[in-house]
């Protein structure tokens, strides 16, 4: 599935959640209730994407993104940035990493 990286290392999440008065336990009961599964984002995935520290994520799937997106009513494009669908490194290597000791 494809990923999405949080903008602004998730502040924009954070301005949104504080906007509308929301923990992080209420937004998981909001995405199960717009996740057609009913299992919603947890309360820990959420924090990792609103959180500043060393556990805090900066990528995360696209549901998840969306999930959250929807459940606090807000614009993908506001909250999340999509990631390269494939590598962008156009340097090839001189030897292939057998060849090396």
């Amino acid at each position: 599935m494809p990923k999405v990286s949080r903008k602004a290392e998730g502040q924009p999440l954070r301005d949104s959640l504080e906007r509308q008065h929301l923990t992080l336990d209420e937004l998981s009961e909001k995405t199960k209730a717009v996740d057609p599964d009913g299992r919603g984002v947890s309360p820990a995935t959420i924090a990792r994407l609103t959180g500043r520290g060393t556990t805090a994520r900066e990528r995360t799937e696209l549901r998840t993104a969306w999930l959250i997106t929807e459940a606090l009513d807000d614009r993908m494009h506001r909250l999340f940035s999509r990631m390269p669908t494939h590598s962008t490194v156009t340097v090839e290597r001189s030897s292939s990493d057998a060849e090396e000791e």
